[in-house]
């Protein structure tokens, strides 16, 4: 599994964290010290916690449970599209639409109004004024715009990763309600009892949120490679049970039968 170098993580900031006066005291064990009026995070422990996440996430990944990744901010959006979309796990990097876990049977009948609305616009035999056709258009792209990046998710993911914690409270609740476990980056500014695995790092620079996710994501590749060989190798036990078993019902000659 990939590890970060101290190096590489000084260098991308992973180690800044909020101003001294913004800082959450549940934080206090993941601080270094104060450096002109900055709280500066110790990356030994971000290591540490990163090591932690990425394995407990691995595991998720391998039992066949989606991952759910989160970042409406500016700094994670492009980051989180980028990189989830290769691993195939769906995200949220517009808004959180509200009741999206908790009242999960609802989102998926607003999701399935998509594909109604593409059927319609596909169906040469729909008659439908210019004024319609364009009114359905927007439509569509504005609940794919929301919704599209999790239009697979059947069910509600085994996991989260979050990055800003704080502005992403309402998925932390809703996650929470329903015992989803939880992985985030977690800033000096924020209470990190609030999710399953923090991740203490910065939180406001691409640099840093692209640095953890690049780590968290391989883990979630080895985690589906590992799943993958594992049901390859029951399915060659199996084949070879049932040959066993076939090669056992043929009888063989007796030597006077010859």
């Amino acid at each position: 599994m990939a590890k970060l170098s101290i190096e590489a993580m000084l260098e991308a900031g992973v180690h800044y964290g909020h101003l001294t006066r913004k800082w959450h005291p549940a934080m206090a064990p993941y601080i270094l010290m104060k450096r002109n009026g900055i709280h500066i995070i110790d990356l030994y422990k971000t290591a540490a916690k990163l090591e932690e996440a990425a394995e407990a996430i691995k595991r998720i990944a391998a039992s066949g449970k989606s991952i759910l990744f989160v970042g409406t901010k500016k700094q994670a959006k492009e980051v989180i599209e980028s990189r989830v979309k290769k691993i195939k796990m769906p995200y949220i990097t517009e808004r959180w639409p509200g009741g999206l876990l908790t009242n999960f049977t609802t989102i998926r009948r607003t999701i399935k109004k998509i594909q109604q609305i593409d059927e319609l616009l596909n169906d040469e035999t729909a008659i439908l004024s210019k004024k319609e056709r364009l009114m359905l258009t927007r439509k569509k792209q504005k609940m794919e715009k929301d919704f599209g990046s999790i239009a697979d998710m059947n069910t509600t993911p085994g996991a989260m990763f979050i990055v800003d914690i704080k502005k992403e409270h309402i998925a932390v609740e809703e996650a929470r309600k329903l015992g989803i476990t939880t992985f985030a980056i977690v800033d000096t500014n924020s209470d990190p009892r609030l999710v399953n695995y923090p991740i203490p790092a910065n939180d406001d620079a691409s640099r840093s949120v692209a640095l953890i996710l690049d780590v968290i994501c391989q883990a979630v590749v080895d985690g589906l490679k590992e799943r993958h060989q594992k049901k390859e190798k029951e399915a060659a036990a199996e084949a070879a049970a049932n040959g066993g078993a076939r090669d056992e019902s043929v009888e063989t000659p007796d030597k006077n039968e010859r």
